[in-house]
């Protein structure tokens, strides 16, 4: 398994460490739950290094994009950044990733467990004068989440984190290292990405530094269980659970970022017959009447008849319920409609409701 420049970090401080994309990554330091609240409630720091980067160069990097991903990279410019997603001819998605314009060149953030795949796929749709770079492994990725984030980073930068809107970047310095200073995320809280020189004793600098700031906010180092439940809270997909190579963004929810109108690219006349026709199932999210966990592959079934499958569940620490993801028929797939999870040889009533899970201000 790979590691990150923070493995050291990870095993200093305790952290049980599982396989995950490829890497050996902290699932959690002291526990979910505890680690869960400290995003919601304070700050809380990711190790996200493990995702990919690649940048993409060069006069037709513009008309490669829009070939190759949904959202309209024509509405980026430099200072911004937006989630898009690129799928096969069948309208199947390959991955969802962030976009952005870095004024001379595009990057590409993909997950972790698809780097290999998303690179070769992406060379094999290359045409004209462009060039794609993976860049990965020089590049180190925080994520510092949570309502106490831009007061623990303005203490290490000069520059002024409230200006950063939402979607945007700006390169800067914190704690004296360079880097792009992301104002993006995964949990629903506000918070920044930050992306820098992948030597490990500069990540233990900035680590250290991040650290020290967030003290008196009660910081906490957060791992993937807590990236989990958070995620799952917001309703926002994962990867390998929710979205994949059978699903298509129409029925994942994703028609926000896909730009049907934008002219042609790779998938698009499926996803035009997909809408004319009308979707047969849906990805909705659901609450369960009971605290027994949904978990990825279980039926879901009304009357008998298996009407979908969970594709994410769990406890929601801030919810204090059990809740989940799945596809549904779309007979089933308003909010409302009643749905029972086969959980171990019994069903338990699920009820369809509306995605976030959690309201934010």
């Amino acid at each position: 398994m790979k590691r990150t420049p923070f493995y050291g970090i990870h095993q200093s401080i305790g952290a049980k460490l599982v396989e995950f994309g490829g890497f050996e990554m902290p699932v959690q330091y002291v526990g979910i739950m505890e680690e869960h609240h400290a995003v919601r409630n304070h700050v809380g720091v990711f190790d996200v290094s493990h995702m990919g980067e690649f940048e993409v160069i060069g006069k037709d990097a513009p008309a490669f994009l829009q070939r190759v991903l949904v959202n309209d990279v024509s509405k980026l410019s430099e200072g911004k950044a937006h989630y898009s997603a690129m799928c096969y001819e069948d309208g199947g998605i390959v991955d969802d990733l962030l976009v952005y314009h870095l004024g001379d060149r595009y990057m590409l953030v993909v997950n972790a467990s698809n780097i290999q795949k998303d690179f070769t796929w992406l060379q094999a749709h290359v045409s004209g004068e462009v060039e794609l770079r993976d860049t990965s492994d020089s590049l180190s990725l925080l994520a510092v989440q949570g309502p106490k984030s831009p007061a623990t980073l303005q203490k290490l930068t000069d520059v002024d984190l409230s200006k950063i809107e939402y979607y945007h970047y700006v390169r800067g310095s914190i704690a004296g290292v360079p880097m792009i200073i992301s104002r993006t995320g995964y949990t629903g809280e506000l918070g920044f990405e930050l992306y820098f020189d992948s030597d490990p004793s500069v990540g233990q600098r900035v680590w250290q530094a991040v650290f020290e700031a967030g003290e008196e906010f009660d910081i906490r180092p957060v791992g993937l269980g807590a990236r989990d439940t958070l995620r799952l809270e917001m309703g926002y997909c994962l990867y390998g659970n929710d979205i994949d190579q059978t699903t298509n963004p129409l029925e994942a929810g994703l028609g926000w970022i896909t730009k049907l109108d934008k002219g042609d690219f790779i998938g698009k006349s499926v996803l035009d017959k997909v809408k004319s026709m009308g979707l047969k199932r849906r990805l909705v999210g659901f609450t369960l009447s009971e605290k027994a966990v949904a978990r990825h592959g279980y039926p879901l079934a009304v009357d008998g008849a298996v009407v979908g499958e969970v594709t994410s569940g769990s406890f929601s620490p801030s919810l204090q319920r059990a809740i989940g993801m799945g596809y549904v028929s779309i007979d089933y797939a308003r909010s409302g409609c009643t749905v029972n999870v086969r959980i171990r040889g019994r069903e338990v009533e699920a009820s369809i409701v509306k995605v976030p899970f959690l309201l934010r201000a």
